[in-house]
Formats: structure tokens, sequence, C-alpha cells
């Protein structure tokens, strides 16, 4: 096993969980992003598995969204999150003021089909890869 491979299994059962195979898959090869995509130029961020115990732990997600793990964000207050609470377990948006699940806005059923939404990047996925 890859010392990336490790991190992401010591990440797991750090948080309880088996991350989808898209998203090990990216955090494998990819590892990060933080860049502007089209066609609003929104700022998207998905941290490092280095990053996600300092990440979760500084907005005390776990406590205040029992089942979610957030992997990046906006670079502002909206955090993209996985729900565990579900599964397989889709993405979300969460404000880091919210108070619980309520405010959470779906964004995609997976990190392939939030990905596929900008081919303009060169993230072309095919459902579990990046080509």
């Amino acid at each position: 096993m890859s010392s990336n491979e490790d991190r992401i299994a010591q990440a797991e059962r750090h948080f309880g969980v088996r991350f989808p195979e898209d998203y090990r898959h990216f955090l494998a090869t990819e590892g990060s992003t933080s860049r502007f995509v089209p066609p609003a130029d929104d700022f998207l961020m998905i941290n490092a598995v280095a990053e996600l115990v300092g990440v979760n732990e500084a907005g005390e997600f776990q406590e205040r969204f029992p089942g979610s793990l957030v992997i990046g964000g906006d670079g502002s207050r909206e955090m993209l999150t996985y729900d565990f609470r579900q599964d397989p377990p889709p993405l979300v948006l969460l404000d880091v003021s919210a108070q619980d699940w309520s405010s959470a806005v779906p964004q995609a059923s997976s990190l392939s089909d939030l990905l596929g939404r900008f081919p303009e990047t060169g993230w072309n996925w095919d459902g579990t890869a990046p080509v």
C-alpha cells in the first residue's frame, strides 16, 4: 500500500467510514484542488487527505452534523460535505454557521457527478476515475 493509500485508510478509520470509491481515487491521484470553475467561476476547494481531520475538528462538524465529513468548500462559508447518514453518501453544502442538517443544500450524488459538471477544467470522469 502506498503512503497516500495509508493516509486514506487512516482517515477512514478516524471517521469510522469507507470513503466512496471515486473520492478515494481522487485523493489517491489528484490529492486536492483549489481553483475557480466555469461557467460562473465559483471557487471550489477539495482538501487533501492530511487536512481532513483538522478541518472537521476545527468546525466541530462531527458534533453539529453527526454523519458528516467535510471534504472542501468554496473558500468561505460553504463547506462541501459528505452526508454519511445516507448510503451512498451524497455531497451537500453546509454553511459554517448552520446548527443542524436542515440547512444542507444538495449538490451531487457523488464526487464524479460534481466534477463531471465542469468539463472545461479538464476533470473528465467516467464514473470512477479521471481520464
